[in-house]
């Protein structure tokens, strides 16, 4: 099929023209992947000298979820710096288990403002299994986003989602910032199934920006299954709501363990 087009030669709808760029993306990221994922491994590892402390177990429980079924997987975390999604996807899996297993390495929704501003940014986000969203309350945009992830994790391919919307401001998960997008996803596509993860620095305070470098990170997971008998917007806000105090509920676990 050409792009932009229908099978009888038709302008294709915006959303078909959409899936079949992030089909395309989806290729050339997977092409790509033995000169990325190596170098961006290094660079956290030797670069950055980031340490997670329960990464073993955390990719035993991972592995097992996504060995399990094909069903799809939606990995939810608390969210404190920019960068959480890397140090997340690297405490899900090493070099080695993204390059046999793609679709195990989380596509994640960065903030279009930092992550996609430039054009090397822009290219470097396509690269990185990303689809940058605009934060703010277009539900128009955020409807796309979301149609995006759907068509993802419908194929097998595993999405990091931040339930809270953003960086915790309080530098605690903030059970009130439930965001309704995630409950949407879990409501709406079939087998979807929850890996919750929290992941926090040593060092880390509150929010902020990038952690520092020799960074050590203490991170768990915990597998849910939300249930609401509610339909429409009030089942997804009840959905994320189950999501983000089950986050909250870890943060409380990690913080006794540490005392």
């Amino acid at each position: 099929m050409a792009s932009g087009l229908d099978a009888g030669g038709r302008a294709a709808s915006p959303q078909l023209a959409e899936h079949e760029a992030l089909l395309r993306q989806l290729r050339i990221s997977r092409a790509l992947a033995p000169l990325w994922i190596p170098l961006f491994t290094a660079v956290m590892a030797w670069g950055m000298r980031w340490r997670i402390v329960g990464a073993a177990e955390l990719r035993q429980q991972y592995a097992r979820l996504r060995s399990e079924s094909d069903a799809p997987v939606l990995v939810c975390a608390n969210h404190l710096t920019m960068f959480d999604s890397f140090a997340i996807g690297w405490a899900l899996g090493g070099m080695g288990t993204y390059l046999r297993h793609f679709a195990w390495l989380p596509w994640n929704t960065p903030e279009e403002v930092n992550f996609a501003s430039t054009w090397w940014k822009r290219a470097l986000v396509y690269l990185l299994k990303c689809v940058p969203v605009k934060r703010g309350d277009d539900r128009a945009e955020v409807a796309r986003v979301l149609d995006k992830v759907a068509l993802l994790l419908g194929l097998g391919e595993s999405v990091l989602i931040f339930p809270e919307g953003g960086r915790s401001r309080s530098g605690r998960v903030d059970e009130e910032a439930a965001a309704y997008g995630v409950g949407r996803l879990v409501n709406h596509v079939p087998g979807c199934r929850v890996f919750c993860v929290y992941l926090r620095g040593r060092r880390q305070e509150t929010w902020g920006g990038s952690p520092r470098r020799g960074e050590i990170f203490d991170v768990r997971g915990s597998t849910l299954e939300p249930k609401t008998d509610h339909k429409g917007l009030r089942g997804s806000v009840e959905v994320s709501r189950q999501i983000v105090r089950r986050l909250a509920d870890m943060e409380r676990s990690h913080f006794d363990d540490r005392q």
